[in-house]
């Protein structure tokens, strides 16, 4: 494999989403990364569905095709602790293992035999990534941790939804997927202070820590301000004309992020960019609901094709809520290299999405990596990984 990771091996204990995501993102930059699974059922999300699709031994679930690309699985038995047994295996891949990933409750490993400081004693080098729900320590600390509930507990569905009694998830695992970009971004962080130091370290998050980190404005809004902020549907709570708005036929959206923007917009559509009262942001984020009417008055005979062309022409940004077909079938995000091809054991060709960083030299040219690698069925790499333990002498 290729990718500024090349040279590091990652150990994936974890299961669901978040500690995948992370796996597969330091995977996708070139780590050989080897999921440990348990036999016979392998991640919890192999049976999330559906939707699930059929391949030549059994059917697979999407939702453990999206976080697993990049990775070689191997079933193990971590309770199995026979001499030379499945314990033994995993003990044999820390040894080797530049990164270990996981998400148990806290307190799982240490019962396992496996805590941070037996792991650290095997192999001192050893980066361990550790993410649980609200955090290894506090008065929640032990706490079980799901997306959706995170979601909640941490903010983030109080400033999502049509209003403050409507209040509502992201559409994607968002908890769980900034966890993994947090963890992904912490490892790497570790693996070059490592560099430096030659000793592992143990990097921690959470669903609440990650969620709570991207809080951004709303998070300033109330430790500097003091105000709370609220759902308010599809516009910016500090930023008019923000957001979305109906024309004849649909809807567009456009973000009047300057007096500058608000001056073409205006002059685009016969407004008064200094009409008394919403001549300054600050006025127009005052009357709102103003602001609103007038530019919705100033789209209604318009259909949306030909207005995001005038909003173009005008130079306001703006666009389209699309479908994710619409997304996938663009000219624009097959040019961002966002699909990826592979072939997948039991299912065949398979287009997945793909990572979201693309990297360069300095002459210009795309150094990006080219070979990914299907998510594996279960145990699919079992037999080779335990050949491989037993040469000393194989690289990894």
């Amino acid at each position: 494999m290729t990718g500024p990771l090349e040279d590091v091996l990652v150990v994936d204990l974890s299961r669901a989403l978040a500690g995948p995501q992370a796996a597969m993102m330091l995977g996708d930059m070139g780590a050989r990364v080897i999921k440990v699974e348990a036999p016979g059922q392998g991640d919890d999300t192999r049976g999330w569905g559906p939707p699930f699709v059929d391949g030549s031994s059994g059917r697979e679930s999407t939702y453990f095709l999206s976080a697993n690309r990049n990775k070689e699985s191997i079933a193990l038995d971590l309770k199995d602790t026979s001499p030379g047994g499945d314990r033994d295996v995993l003990l044999q891949l820390v040894d080797r293992a530049d990164v270990l990933v996981e998400n148990f409750r806290t307190g799982v490993l240490e019962r396992l035999g496996l805590g941070f400081e037996a792991l650290h004693a095997r192999n001192p080098r050893l980066v361990v990534l550790s993410i649980t729900g609200f955090g290894h320590d506090g008065p929640e600390g032990g706490r079980a941790g799901y997306d959706q509930i995170a979601q909640g507990e941490a903010g983030l569905m109080s400033l999502t939804g049509s209003g403050p009694d409507d209040p509502q998830r992201v559409g994607v695992p968002i908890a769980d997927l900034l966890s993994g970009m947090y963890g992904a971004y912490g490892v790497v962080a570790a693996l070059h202070e490592r560099a430096r130091t030659g000793v592992g370290t143990v990097v921690r998050t959470s669903l609440l820590a990650a969620t709570v980190g991207v809080h951004a404005f709303q998070g300033t809004r109330w430790t500097v301000a003091g105000e709370v902020g609220r759902a308010q549907g599809n516009h910016h709570p500090s930023i008019s004309p923000y957001g979305l708005f109906r024309c004849r036929d649909g809807s567009v959206q456009i973000a009047v992020g300057s007096e500058g923007l608000w001056k073409r917009l205006c002059d685009g559509f016969g407004l008064d960019p200094a009409a008394e009262g919403v001549a300054t942001n600050a006025e127009r984020v005052a009357v709102r609901e103003r602001v609103l009417d007038l530019v919705e008055a100033a789209f209604a005979d318009w259909d949306a094709e030909p207005l995001l062309a005038r909003l173009d022409e005008v130079g306001v940004p703006a666009g389209k809520v699309r479908t994710l077909d619409e997304v996938y079938t663009s000219d624009q995000t097959a040019s961002q290299r966002l699909l990826v091809d592979v072939e997948h054991e039991t299912l065949g060709h398979l287009t997945l999405p793909g990572s979201a960083l693309r990297f360069f030299d300095t002459d210009g040219a795309e150094t990006t990596r080219t070979d990914h690698v299907a998510p594996p069925v279960l145990d699919q790499h079992g037999p080779a990984i335990r050949t491989w333990l037993g040469n000393a002498e194989e690289p990894r």
